[in-house]
């Protein structure tokens, strides 16, 4: 990258700081309880609307993976989700009824309460329908990997986004509250996914899965990005660009080896497609407050009428991580 290329992407990472620190100051507060945070907690934080059937499973299964505290954006839910989360230990809730859209998606109100709570850190960053899978993860608590990417010199932690769905139509099981989205939705695709680098933040793109095929089948190219950087040791310096795809500074998103090995990689496997998704699609395409006026869920809402089974004879079933290793979707690298 030439100096001046260097030098916008400074310039824009200020502007996102400067921008955040503006945005925070739409959010009010609901329930602090950051004044029990210790300097070592791994923190965990989500912005959400209308999620109270999936945050029973979401928070027990971060607590189960060693998160010690969660810091929670809610944007407008009526359903009950920020009385239910106020309620919690071991949460802290801020609240806003301004625009998701105008907020660059949730990134601004998030980059502002990073900069604030998660400085020294290290930090998950995850939608609640999206669960980390890292190596070892049924064995080894979340500080045992941190503890290791901080003896590595390692500030981020990467994994792709694994579409997850169930056998038959996505409306035929219904999801109860409190239980494991992935009895239900327990199929992904082993391959079918395109790759390329970013030039301007050195990130890869990856594309693919089943949205592409079923969703974007003519266009898919226009389908979601599955990369992301879910795990990162915060300083008040970064900021997330875009959703967590990527950060500035840029060399946050080199999460891969650019020499032929393997780094340490994970998957977050994405509980989207349960029977929840149809309704919620079509509240999202009412609100239009997605990305590019909201084109993904023009898509989803096209398709969904006709009752779309994901599965083919191509699909696998989800066993375990190594099986996700073997299949080349995530790496140990050389955490053994």
């Amino acid at each position: 990258m030439t100096a001046l290329g260097r030098y916008k992407l400074r310039l824009k990472r200020k502007r996102y700081l400067l921008r955040a620190q503006r945005k925070g100051r739409q959010l009010y507060t609901i329930a602090d309880r950051t004044s029990q945070i210790k300097p070592s907690d791994v923190l965990c934080f989500v912005t959400l609307r209308n999620e109270k059937v999936r945050l029973k499973y979401f928070l027990q299964y971060y607590r189960d993976r060693g998160v010690a505290h969660f810091i929670f954006v809610d944007n407008q839910s009526d359903d009950g989700t920020r009385e239910m989360l106020a309620q919690q230990p071991d949460c802290s809730v801020w609240s806003t009824e301004e625009s998701y859209k105008r907020s660059r998606f949730g990134m601004d109100w998030q980059n502002y309460l990073l900069r604030r709570y998660g400085d020294g850190h290290w930090c998950v960053v995850v939608d609640p329908d999206e669960f980390l899978v890292y190596p070892f993860f049924d064995t080894r608590p979340l500080p045992a990997l941190t503890d290791w990417l901080d003896a590595s010199s390692i500030k981020t932690f990467g994994a792709m986004l694994l579409d997850m769905y169930p056998k038959g139509p996505i409306d035929a099981q219904t999801y109860g509250d409190g239980n494991n989205p992935f009895e239900i939705a327990c199929w992904f695709d082993a391959g079918n996914y395109m790759i390329q680098r970013n030039p301007d933040y050195g990130n890869l793109w990856i594309q693919g899965g089943p949205r592409a095929r079923t969703f974007f089948t003519e266009n898919p190219e226009r389908a979601p990005a599955l990369n992301k950087i879910p795990l990162v040791k915060w300083s008040k310096s970064y900021t997330y660009v875009s959703s967590t795809h990527m950060l500035l500074p840029r060399g946050l998103n080199l999460v891969y080896d650019e020499w032929g090995g393997e780094k340490t990689s994970g998957v977050l496997m994405h509980a989207k497609f349960i029977n929840t998704f149809t309704s919620k699609a079509t509240e999202e395409l009412r609100r239009r407050q997605h990305y590019a006026n909201s084109h993904e869920y023009h898509a989803y809402h096209e398709v969904l009428a006709d009752q779309p089974d994901l599965w083919t004879k191509w699909s696998e079933r989800y066993i375990n991580w190594r099986q996700l290793e073997i299949l080349g979707l995530m790496s140990k690298g050389n955490w053994a």
